[in-house]
Order: C-alpha cells, then sequence, then structure tokens
C-alpha cells in the first residue's frame, strides 16, 4: 500500500512538472502526462531519462555562458566589413538567422558543391595538408575507417610540421574512434583533442543531464579562410556500422571567405565549453576583407538557444517560397506549424517537392514521417523515396535564389536536443548548383503518389499513426 502511494505521488508530481515545464508545446505536455500515467513505473522512468532538455547544471552554465559571447566576437564583421547586398525580399530571412546565434550575413563568400563523400574527405585532406597556421574539427560522427583514418593521418601530419590542431568529436556518436589506438595516436603527435558531451558512466550519466543531447555539427575550419558545412560526418559513404542501408548519400560544400570566421567562433563556443584553452587572440583577428563573392551567414542551434528556433527558421523558408521548393531531408517528424506550412506553400501555387530516403535507418522514423504522406500529398506537395542508398543530405532550395545546407533534420531531435549547424546562401548561381543536385535525387526516386498511400492497407496506417502518436517525445 504504501509503496502504491508512493508510485501515485510521484507520478503526480512528474504530471505537474510536464505542465509546468517551459518552451514545452502543448502536443508534448498531452504525450508525455499519458506515458507517465498509462506506462506506470516505465513511464516515469522515461520522463526522468528523456523528458527535459537538461544538461546538467554545471556544463549548462559553463556552455550558455561561452556562447553568450558570440554576439559580441561577431559584431566585427559589422564593423570592418559592412552589410552584403540582399534582396528585401529574403532580408528578413537572414535576420532571423541573426536573432538565433548572433551572425550577421556577410559578403564575398565563394563555395564549390563537392562531387561526394570521398572526395570530399580528398578535399579536407589536401586542405589540411595545405594549412599553414590551424585546423579545426568537430565531427558528430568519426569511424576509424578509409575516410576517418585519411582524416587522422592528415591532423597528425598537420601538427607534426607545427600547424595548430584543435579536434572534437562527439563522445556517443564517434566513440568507436574515441575509444581506439587511433585517438591516441593523434594526441600524441600533438593534436588537441576533446570529446564532446562526454558520456563517462552511462548509468550516472543521466543524473548530470540528458544522455542523448548529443553535438550533431560537423564542422572544419582552416586558416580562418575555408571551411566545409553540409551532412557527412567523417566516414565512408559504406557506412559499416550500419551498411544494409549503405551507401549514405551526402552533400558538403566547401566555403571561402569571411563566413570561415562564423564557422570558427561556432567551433570555438563548442570548444570552450569543454577546454580551458585561450584562443580569443584567433577569434578577434581582422576579418579579411571581402572581395567578389554572396552574402551568407552561419546558423548554429541547440539546447543554449531558444527553443524554437530551428523550427522557426524552416517555417520562415518555405513560407518565403513563391515559386518552387526542394528539400531533401533523411528524417521528418515535423511539429503541426512545419506541416502545416509546407501544406500552405503547395496551397498556395508553390512547385513543393520533398526527397526522403526509401529505407530509412529508424524505423520509427520512417513510419513518422509516412504518416504525414496523406495531407501532403492532398496539398499538392511531390513526394519522392530515393532509392540509391540512405539519402542523408539536409539542404533546402528557394525561388531558385537561397539555399540552406547544413547538418538539421526536419525532426524533433534537430529542432530541440541536438547542437545544430548551417550555412544560409543568397546566391542564385550556387543555389542552382545544389538544384541540379537535387534533380539528381529526384532522378534516383520513386514518387509516391495519392493513389499509393491510399492503398496501404489498415494495419500499415494503423502502425503509422501510432508511431506518428510518439512523435512529441521522440
Amino acid at each position: 500500500m504504501i509503496i502504491l502511494i508512493l508510485h501515485l505521488l510521484i507520478q503526480i508530481g512528474l504530471v505537474i512538472r510536464v505542465l509546468l515545464r517551459p518552451n514545452r508545446q502543448p502536443a508534448s505536455r498531452v504525450a508525455w502526462v499519458v506515458v507517465i500515467l498509462a506506462v506506470p513505473v516505465v513511464g516515469a522512468v522515461a520522463y526522468v531519462l528523456l523528458g527535459e532538455v537538461n544538461l546538467g547544471r554545471h556544463r549548462g552554465e559553463r556552455m550558455r555562458r561561452i556562447f553568450s559571447q558570440v554576439p559580441e566576437l561577431a559584431s566585427t564583421f559589422d564593423r570592418q566589413l559592412g552589410p552584403p547586398e540582399i534582396p528585401d525580399s529574403y532580408r528578413h530571412l537572414f535576420r532571423l538567422g541573426e536573432s538565433i546565434s548572433g551572425f550577421a550575413p556577410v559578403g564575398g563568400n565563394r563555395a564549390t558543391l563537392m562531387a561526394d563523400s570521398n572526395a570530399t574527405i580528398d578535399a579536407m585532406v589536401a586542405d589540411i595538408d595545405a594549412a599553414t597556421d590551424h585546423v579545426h574539427v568537430n565531427f558528430y560522427i568519426w569511424l576509424p575507417d578509409n575516410n576517418g583514418l585519411s582524416m587522422v593521418a592528415a591532423l597528425e601530419r598537420a601538427a607534426l610540421r607545427g600547424v595548430t590542431c584543435r579536434a572534437m568529436a562527439d563522445d556517443l556518436g564517434s566513440r568507436r574512434l574515441i575509444h581506439s589506438i587511433h585517438w591516441k595516436r593523434m594526441a600524441d603527435a600533438g593534436v588537441s583533442l576533446a570529446r564532446a558531451l562526454p558520456i563517462s558512466n552511462p548509468v550516472l550519466r543521466p543524473l548530470g543531464g540528458r544522455i542523448d543531447l548529443r553535438n550533431h555539427r560537423k564542422i572544419l575550419v582552416i586558416d580562418d579562410s575555408i571551411t566545409y558545412c553540409g551532412s557527412q560526418n567523417c566516414a565512408d559513404p559504406e557506412f559499416r556500422i550500419k551498411a544494409k542501408y549503405a551507401p549514405w548519400v551526402d552533400a558538403m560544400m566547401r566555403f571561402e571567405g569571411p563566413i570561415a570566421r562564423q564557422n570558427q567562433i561556432l567551433f570555438a563556443s563548442d570548444w570552450l565549453a569543454h577546454v580551458d584553452d585561450d584562443i580569443d587572440a584567433l577569434l578577434r583577428r581582422p576579418v579579411q576583407a571581402a572581395g567578389e563573392g554572396f552574402a551568407a551567414q552561419v546558423i548554429g542551434t541547440g539546447p543554449t538557444v531558444r527553443a524554437s528556433a530551428m523550427p522557426e527558421l524552416f517555417a520562415s523558408l518555405i513560407y518565403s517560397a513563391r515559386e518552387e521548393l526542394v528539400i531533401s531531408t533523411p528524417y521528418y517528424v515535423p511539429d503541426e506549424a512545419m506541416q502545416s506550412a509546407l501544406c500552405g506553400a503547395a496551397y498556395r501555387g508553390v512547385k513543393t517537392s520533398i526527397v526522403f530516403p526509401a529505407r530509412n535507418d529508424s524505423f520509427v522514423v520512417g513510419a513518422t514521417s509516412r504518416s504525414y504522406y496523406a495531407d501532403l500529398l492532398a496539398a499538392g506537395v511531390r513526394i519522392y523515396e530515393f532509392e540509391g542508398g540512405l539519402l542523408h543530405t539536409k539542404s533546402l532550395t528557394l525561388d531558385g535564389a537561397v539555399t540552406l545546407i547544413g547538418s538539421a533534420n526536419m525532426d524533433r531531435r534537430s529542432f530541440e536536443l541536438n547542437f545544430e549547424n548551417n550555412i544560409l546562401v543568397y546566391d542564385p548561381a550556387l543555389t542552382a548548383t545544389m538544384r541540379e543536385r537535387q534533380d539528381s535525387y529526384i532522378a534516383r526516386s520513386r514518387p509516391v503518389d495519392a493513389e499509393t498511400v491510399a492503398a496501404w492497407g489498415p494495419g500499415r496506417r494503423l502502425l503509422n499513426n501510432s508511431i506518428a502518436m510518439l512523435g512529441p517525445i521522440l
């Protein structure tokens, strides 16, 4: 009887906490209340482990203190370079981006869309081999495979010739490399290393913050003048840890120009949150004068910025479309506002297309994504399922002029839990190149029509919709 009363009090306390927790959507509150009350003990444990965005008090305070310095460092662009030319019809998108992570758009940038995953690593290694001052690396997944070890060897060579090398990898996503001899070998060569969001003891770790909050970023900065951004982890496209879904199909851009400094500051915010290191002088060097090139802006999101930041950006881009909107994303678990924005774009006559992988490495996410197909198709959204491997590219092109590329998926993990990095670009030429890549995805995809979805049996629809009910807590 005492145990029953104690359990009831715990349930009531957790329900009250769910209802009082700030920055939580009503659907999420309802979902968690149902889980806590309907699944005794398991529901309560699930909420304690996964119910709140909790970095841990000490870690959270340090990260917020470091991130609070970003706007002051970013202001050097306004003072030294001035604002770039952006049409009024898109300027509001960059104002929103600036409100998220403090970076104003900066002009004078150039970029190349890499041909494929192996070409990306080859280009990164060549740039590291040519580095003269410093190399900064941050990856969510860094595997000890061919491409991963090519990066290890390049960093070792750079460090041994006197280049300052700092490398960070997520402690969960890159655990195979971190616990291998290659991690120690980099340290022995003089590469400074850090584990992002270290797990330490997995049993005790939840007491110090939520274990599945991860650093999902993919950043490389070389000599404060070259940077990379996109969806690719540091691994072979065969992705042997999930080989049956391979190849992983990614898109990565190599940027030159002032945008590299913004990625530099974003890397530094992650690095200094984990390592005591004095790199202030590097971050305050004069920014190289912008030459010919396009306007771009780094947008970094995560648990240390406002909870709605990533959904706001996606929704604003979608609502800004007037002629064409093309999206590729492997993981689609939208909130209601984003689903409505996509449907609204098609309803108002925008040619709206979205490409998903035909086989998703997450059965839960794949089923959830398909639960939204019927409404998207009814609105006129063209849905394609890519059949040439796991399409991992996160890209959005808008009216042939604006591109968003980076690490963020259109799911609630990227919205609320993961640290993500993206670059927003205004440039018709680069956007045309990205559109060609998106068209190549569509050419390797099967279209999904309303008749196909209507033909799904009641069992499949029941499964998809039941799993989708868990979307607010995934």
